[in-house]
């Protein structure tokens, strides 16, 4: 009898317990959540056709010159006829492209691009520290000069007082 009482818990450890360790089930949408219809096949194939060409997209934003040289090179013929109209002298390399090109030349040349980075940065904070600071004491002083005024009011609005 102990023998059928142990595999009779074991079969109920497996049958129940066992599944909800292994694949927990969801707690159950508040009352509030309405449950929404289920997708039909076209509706579903749209759906996944719409995913792909988005995650296809994506993809290719992220592929560079190396990958995909052919559209670079129409891209960049369309390019230069609206830059002929522009200066001669091009673009300044964005912070970020600096820190590659120092990046791909070794740690001598990162370190130098890093504290550039670091110090423009700081100034930046600092300059942004000061104005802070001025339009602080120029709201104190606001604050501080109504609070005169309106002292000088009071003390023109009560009558002298009598020496008894």
């Amino acid at each position: 009898m102990k023998l059928r009482v142990v595999c009779r818990k074991i079969y109920d450890y497996i049958r129940y317990d066992l599944k909800e360790i292994a694949f927990p089930s969801s707690l159950p949408d508040p009352p509030h959540i309405k449950k929404r219809r289920k997708l039909t096949r076209d509706e579903r194939i749209w759906v996944l056709k719409r995913a792909s060409r988005l995650y296809a997209a994506s993809w290719v934003r992220d592929i560079g010159p190396d990958l995909r040289p052919d559209d670079y090179k129409k891209d960049d013929m369309a390019a230069e006829t609206k830059d002929e109209k522009r200066t001669a002298k091009g673009k300044e390399p964005s912070t970020l492209e600096d820190l590659a090109v120092a990046a791909r030349g070794g740690m001598e040349t990162l370190r130098p691009a890093l504290q550039r980075v670091y110090m423009t940065r700081a100034s930046a904070y600092r300059d942004a520290l000061k104005s802070f600071i001025e339009g602080y004491q120029e709201g104190v002083q606001q604050v501080m000069e109504k609070k005169e005024d309106s002292n000088t009011q009071e003390d023109a609005d009560l009558p002298p007082k009598k020496p008894t």
